[in-house]
């Protein structure tokens, strides 16, 4: 019983210590490059001009046609003369880049 006592004093501190060590080390290795990672594409989005190639979150792979400014969406064509409106949100990365082979 005295044992238990005597290790259990300082236990609380170094709880402390290991919760803030977990936070920090979740942070660097997870919150933090999924932030940078967010801003790179908010930034892609935000440089969208007509006839850049993209990927959509749903894989379709198309050509900006129109970006309809001040709308929440915009229109791209996926082949020829078939034009679809996707959310700009829904706008993942440039098809150059996620298929540079061009296949």
């Amino acid at each position: 019983m005295l044992l238990l006592q005597a290790a259990g004093g300082g236990g609380g501190t170094q709880m402390i210590i290991m919760l803030v060590l977990m936070f920090a080390i979740m942070y660097l290795f997870m919150i933090r490059p999924q932030r940078k990672r967010q801003k790179e594409i908010e930034a892609f989005r935000n440089s969208l001009q007509v006839g850049d190639k993209i990927v959509t979150t749903s894989g379709i792979y198309g050509t900006v046609k129109d970006l309809n400014m001040g709308e929440s969406y915009m229109t791209i064509e996926i082949s020829k003369g078939v034009n679809i409106k996707v959310d700009r949100n829904s706008v993942y990365a440039d098809a150059t880049q996620a298929n540079p082979e061009g296949k």
